[in-house]
């Protein structure tokens, strides 16, 4: 992964230390997730235990779990935060939400760069989510020396951090796959297709090739028309 190789029709979306730093977020996220199921509810999850080497083990791994996923994330965040800063065209993109929602339209709007706003709320709900987890993780972690107090705090907050990111996890999981194909080659092979890019990110596509995503996108219709004339 010391290189990304981009084919022709492609464009380079990811490059290697990003998508090394999102599958080592993703990575610990469910180790994190699943040892913590295991600790939190052990009687519907016992089976998990085992995984981690009993439950003494999975106890004693799961806070490490979590503070990887954190420190990845936290990496993740300087990576990315000039492209997911907010941006008046966000608001715009937010008024029709319901559309992209629904799919209601074929192609995202000319305004929509790297990141459109849907992606950059769930960033940041991840970035809030992952504070939590961390600030509300310590006690735990500490008992002690935090008291039964702030302990039962904790709980409860980081229970609802968690809940939080497992159900932007299972979208974003959905939005990268089934509702975007092609997405889920980005953050594999680091590339996706001009196709891709002139119908879900536009301004990022006349950004980085000076091309016009919407004349390129009808140039492609019409050879695709055209082809599909021709066919016996």
């Amino acid at each position: 992964m010391s290189r990304t190789i981009v084919h022709d029709g492609e464009l380079l979306r990811h490059p290697p230390a990003t998508r090394v730093l999102h599958w080592a977020v993703a990575i610990f996220f469910v180790l994190a997730l699943l040892s913590g199921f295991a600790i939190y509810t052990p009687w519907l999850y016992h089976w998990l235990t085992p995984l981690f080497g009993g439950g003494p083990a999975t106890r004693a791994l799961h806070p490490w779990f979590s503070l990887g996923f954190v420190v990845a994330f936290a990496a993740q965040l300087a990576n990315w935060a000039r492209p997911m800063s907010w941006t008046p065209d966000d608001r715009r993109w937010l008024r029709h939400l319901k559309e992209y929602i629904s799919n209601a339209e074929s192609l995202e709007p000319d305004y929509v760069d790297f990141f459109n706003a849907g992606q950059k709320l769930y960033f940041w709900l991840i970035v809030a989510s992952a504070a939590i987890f961390l600030v509300s993780g310590v006690p735990l972690w500490f008992p002690r020396t935090f008291g039964s107090t702030l302990t039962a705090f904790g709980f409860v907050l980081h229970d609802v951090a968690a809940l939080l990111m497992l159900v932007g996890f299972i979208i974003h999981i959905y939005e990268g796959t089934a509702a975007q194909p092609g997405t889920f080659q980005s953050m594999t092979r680091g590339t996706v297709t001009k196709r891709w890019a002139w119908t879900h990110h536009p301004a990022w596509y006349r950004r980085i090739t000076g091309r016009d995503p919407r004349a390129d996108y009808q140039a492609a219709v019409e050879r695709e028309g055209g082809a599909a004339r021709r066919a016996p």
